[in-house]
């Protein structure tokens, strides 16, 4: 299934947004300074689009694109660890044709989810700026819209818990009260959405132990028999 004209579109602004003097500043060091296992690569250095299925019934969101993942093959959640993981763990549930995220060229097709993240450029620590947050974020919201099929989207990790609610408040849908606090396992509902919560798949987090294999596969069957796609 291709992309529909508007995700191209959006895609390409997400691409060509130079919105964030720090974020291009340190987007672009990165990639001119890379660490010996990258030299010699082309980065991609620009603002990074969402990627797989144009009409997902899961939306993943991310907290922004690694320096040497994503920044490095403008693809999200592709070259690094994290990628590694999340990857293998679709593949497992069914929703990726194979279990690696290497480059834009791998074959890798994502089936009935989609992978997306509040900040498009990777961030200095991975910590942006609350400004940086609230430029980037239409473009989350933009890309939310034009997949009106979704109904479970899975954040990964606190600060894209935040960014997704954010999103949901601006476009009018009714926020839970107390708002819905991030937890692994966390769940909630509103706007006709399903917002399941699970840590990120960092190496601090998975080679911790903090996220197993098996605590992101419940998560992912657990969105599955929610949407019963």
């Amino acid at each position: 299934m291709t992309e529909s004209r508007a995700l191209r579109a959006l895609g390409c602004h997400v691409a060509e947004c130079e919105a964030c003097p720090r974020l291009v500043a340190w987007r672009t060091a990165v990639g001119d300074d890379p660490p010996p296992r990258y030299r010699g690569q082309e980065y991609w250095s620009r603002g990074v689009p969402g990627f797989g299925d144009p009409d997902p019934w899961l939306f993943i969101v991310g907290l922004a694109p690694a320096a040497h993942g994503a920044n490095r093959t403008g693809r999200m959640f592709t070259g690094d660890r994290s990628a590694d993981f999340l990857v293998a763990a679709l593949h497992r549930a069914g929703l990726a044709n194979h279990a690696e995220s290497v480059s834009r060229d791998d074959g890798l097709r994502l089936i009935g989810c989609r992978m997306s993240a509040v900040v498009r450029c990777a961030p200095p620590d991975n910590k942006p700026t609350t400004a940086e947050r609230d430029a980037c974020i239409p473009f989350l919201a933009r890309e939310l819209d034009l997949c009106p099929r979704s109904r479970v989207v899975l954040s990964l990790g606190a600060f894209a818990w935040d960014g997704v609610l954010r999103v949901l408040a601006a476009r009018g849908d009714a926020i839970p009260r107390p708002k819905p606090r991030f937890a692994h396992g966390a769940k909630a509902e509103m706007g006709g959405l399903t917002l399941l919560g699970t840590y990120h798949p960092s190496q601090q987090n998975t080679f911790t132990g903090r996220l197993t294999p098996a605590m992101l596969d419940a998560v992912l069957e657990r969105a599955r028999a929610i949407a019963g796609p």
